[in-house]
């Protein structure tokens, strides 16, 4: 694959289950390197979209490629594409270091070895322990270590958080970074975990109706959402007369009346609390909240101001 060809690249992608279209269309290109995050509602297609990019599920039309592979000829990048879903899937009644040994017959020429990938995911102790036996957390994280014995160019990883507690996050995001940042190792995580992904994407997709609703790096999404200003006066009716005079300022819906909420394109709140403070306000309280990823999401999928 030439080092300017997208990792991954789907073209007006549709697929129907039976007569319910749950893909309308979908276009997504994963630049190599990229830690590209993939969200949308519970039952926007997700997974779907994994499974269809991995040949796992056929598609009505559309064209998928992988590194220059197609989904059903995925067996020739050998293990150069990975994929790791919600519900690991290794067999139960083998050990941890079993398991990673017969999965070595698969991957030639790799030099990576079962004890260094236990210890890089911090399941050494759990070496003897059969599959079955292990936490849904544990299987993870031996999931993972099946997934960087060929190491890979590009992992796909369903809901990689679901199971783990606070320090196996920050365990698998410390991984995904290492990689990333290492060895150039490309990923798209699907999930429903906004936080975690706004913490660690490069580049962001919005699946909504079927569809990329956005896409692209994802400080240049999160610049798009505007800004919100909670504002607190001792007379807010008057505050509200003079913001609505304002351009580039717009007053939110808000079921708390001690507390206005603005959203801003450009105005700052210190252009706002010197307007207010002007017209002779005393502004008790005056905060900008951060543009995230949930704001952008909420504004997408339900077609309300961030």
């Amino acid at each position: 694959m030439s080092s300017e060809s997208p990792a991954l690249s789907v073209t007006g992608l549709y697929k129907k289950y039976d007569q319910f279209e749950v893909l309308k269309g979908l276009d997504l290109t994963l630049r190599p390197g990229a830690i590209h995050g993939l969200v949308g509602l519970n039952g926007s297609g997700k997974t779907t979209t994994l499974e269809c990019i991995l040949g796992l599920q056929d598609f009505d039309r559309g064209e998928i490629s992988v590194l220059g592979h197609s989904p059903g000829n995925l067996h020739s990048a050998q293990g150069k594409i990975v994929a790791i879903f919600d519900s690991p899937s290794l067999n139960p009644n083998l050990t941890v270091r079993q398991s990673l040994r017969q999965a070595l017959l698969l991957c030639e020429g790799t030099t990576r070895k079962p004890e260094e990938l236990e210890a890089q995911l911090g399941i050494t102790r759990f070496s003897n322990f059969k599959i079955r036996n292990l936490s849904l957390g544990n299987k993870r994280r031996a999931s993972i270590a099946h997934a960087l014995l060929a190491d890979p160019e590009i992992i796909l990883l369903d809901e990689p958080f679901n199971g783990l507690d606070a320090g196996g996050v920050d365990e698998v995001l410390a991984l995904i970074k290492s990689l990333n940042q290492q060895r150039g190792t490309s990923f798209l995580l699907s999930s429903h975990q906004l936080p975690y992904l706004e913490d660690i994407c490069s580049h962001v997709a919005i699946l909504h109706d079927g569809q990329i609703a956005a896409n692209d790096e994802k400080s240049r999404l999160l610049g798009s959402v505007q800004s919100t200003i909670r504002i607190q006066t001792d007379d807010n009716a008057r505050a509200a007369e003079i913001i609505g005079q304002q351009a580039g300022l717009s007053l939110q819906a808000n079921s708390n009346s001690d507390m206005l909420l603005v959203s801003s394109n450009q105005v700052g709140p210190a252009d706002i609390n010197r307007q207010l403070v002007e017209q002779g306000l005393a502004v008790s309280e005056i905060v900008a909240e951060r543009a995230s990823l949930d704001s952008l999401f909420r504004r997408i999928t339900q077609g309300t101001n961030p």
